[in-house]
């Protein structure tokens, strides 16, 4: 990190709202005179559903039927319209951000800011943009070699079983701090969940 003030973001790759949340904050960003850094800790929106080879095993009952997806992408187009964003999709069920996840996670811990956040960046914009599967290696390689990250680094990290139980831990720790769903911000012992517009991240920030 940098000397800039931190502002924590508890977010999932494969959620809607965790990309609409971000660009939230970055037109908020965009009006300060100081920087302001991201603090991201991961969160698990897949982990009862999750196959052991990676895949999405939608027979699981997590409570979500079509009505409740059906709402979600609503809400994911009108939150397009107000923030002006322009996403390929609505929601992404049939991917697992894990990889994606693992690798982020050690980056934030092994590489400047900078990096870390242009990788995290093209995670997001991969998905959302582009419709890429952010579970595949190639494309974690391909997003990491364009943010300065030699691939040898993502094999490894993808590879290191110990870290991937650290993630994990993370997934855990979030649950423990009181984390129920995403995108949650948080500064200075206050909070806001969900997508909120950029007045809202203002006054959790600047308490106006």
């Amino acid at each position: 990190m940098s000397d800039a003030p931190q502002i924590t973001v508890y977010s999932d790759y494969v959620c809607p709202f965790c990309y609409l949340g971000r660009e939230s904050l970055r037109q908020y960003q965009a009006t300060r005179e100081e920087p302001l850094d991201i603090d991201w800790h991961p969160f698990d929106l897949r982990s009862g559903k999750r196959s052991p080879d990676g895949t999405i095993d939608h027979s699981v009952d997590d409570g979500k039927d079509d009505d409740y997806y059906e709402q979600a992408k609503q809400n994911v187009r009108r939150l397009q319209d107000e923030y002006g964003v322009e996403m390929d999709l609505d929601i992404a069920t049939d991917i697992d951000s894990l990889p994606a996840q693992v690798v982020s996670y050690y980056l934030k811990s092994h590489t400047d800011y900078e990096t870390w956040l242009a990788f995290d960046e093209a995670v997001f914009d991969a998905l959302w943009q582009e419709g890429r599967d952010i579970g595949a290696t190639d494309v974690l390689v391909d997003l990491a070699t364009d943010a300065g990250v030699e691939a040898e680094t993502v094999h490894s990290a993808l590879d290191d079983e110990a870290l991937r139980a650290e993630v994990r831990q993370q997934f855990a720790t979030a649950q423990q701090a009181g984390v129920t769903g995403v995108p949650t911000f948080a500064y200075d012992g206050h909070a806001a969940r969900g997508a909120v517009p950029p007045e809202h991240i203002e006054r959790l920030v600047e308490g106006v």
